[in-house]
């Protein structure tokens, strides 16, 4: 199996740091591994292997051996490198998922990128899982629940916590409120508070349901951009492009960085516009992910 291809030069990088400066991640049943080469292929930052919603409580043991497999180290050199999501502390599953995957984290040649861990809301088991991993790999807790929300700030100071995720469905569902975007505003402040707070990689937002309709997944990951996520979670590789579209400066936001680069200690004004540090800061922001796009 292949490597993601994403822009990201994976050579130079950590597991964690791929996953820390990826914009799009893109689940992949782990029941159905005929499919997990064509989702390596398809473009996006990492790939997930999901063993927890996407997978039938009968399929769960398969699915396992499944992801196993395609990380573990291969005669040929070609372990598929992909972050698994297992199922959540508590499960009867999680216990069994993170055995088998810390077996063949610290093999030379394992393709594991990191967990992803659903259901989060408790810094301490994290903790304790963080403590088994190899420190190369990626851990990010996904909260789904109010409680974790609540307690976000707390699991994104867990030292070795990657990033943090949102599942806005099943957030949604814990707090029996409609799934429209702006009903979850307050949580996915608080998402992209705790990151800066912490002092980590911003978050992946929930992904779009919406898979043909591109514009919908467009306007969804420019909310998501807004808010500050640093990238999105997809659920079909035809929403990669629509994502990185996103998340990337428009042509009239470079134009305009450049403008404030170029007039900075001159002019005291862009366009009517005072320029002060923070919007010297953000011209700079804009014109270094203009740069990270580009390569």
């Amino acid at each position: 199996m292949t490597a993601p291809a994403g822009s990201l030069n994976a050579a130079d990088l950590t597991a964690a740091e791929i996953v820390a400066a990826t914009v799009t991640a893109l689940f992949v049943p782990g029941d159905r591994p005929e499919r997990f080469t064509k989702a390596a292929v398809a473009g996006a930052g990492v790939v997930i292997i999901d063993l927890e919603d996407a997978v039938a409580l009968e399929s769960k043991s398969a699915a396992l051996a499944a992801a196993v497999e395609a990380v573990a180290p291969s005669d040929d050199g070609a372990a598929l490198r992909a972050l698994v999501r297992v199922n959540p502390p508590g499960s009867g599953h999680y216990d069994a998922d993170i055995a088998l995957l810390l077996s063949v984290a610290g093999t030379p040649g394992s393709g594991l990128l990191g967990i992803v861990v659903p259901k989060a809301e408790d810094a301490g088991g994290l903790r304790l899982l963080r403590a088994e991993m190899p420190p190369h790999l990626a851990l990010v807790p996904l909260i789904e629940s109010a409680l974790g929300v609540v307690n976000a700030l707390e699991v994104a100071r867990v030292p070795g916590v990657t990033r943090l995720a949102f599942g806005a469905i099943d957030f949604a569902l814990d707090i029996d409120a409609d799934g429209g975007d702006r009903f979850l505003d307050h949580a996915r402040s608080q998402l992209v508070l705790a990151s800066r707070a912490a002092g980590i990689a911003a978050p992946l937002d929930s992904p779009s349901t919406h898979i043909k309709d591109s514009s919908k997944v467009i306007e969804s990951a420019r909310l998501a951009r807004n808010f500050g996520f640093g990238g999105k979670l997809c659920i079909h590789p035809v929403q990669l492009a629509s994502v990185d579209r996103a998340f990337a400066p428009t042509q009239a936001d470079v134009e305009w960085a450049h403008s404030v680069i170029d007039a900075d200690g001159g002019a005291a004004q862009v366009d009517g516009q005072m320029i002060d540090r923070p919007v010297t800061e953000r011209a700079k922001r804009i014109l270094q992910r203009a740069r990270k796009k580009e390569q």
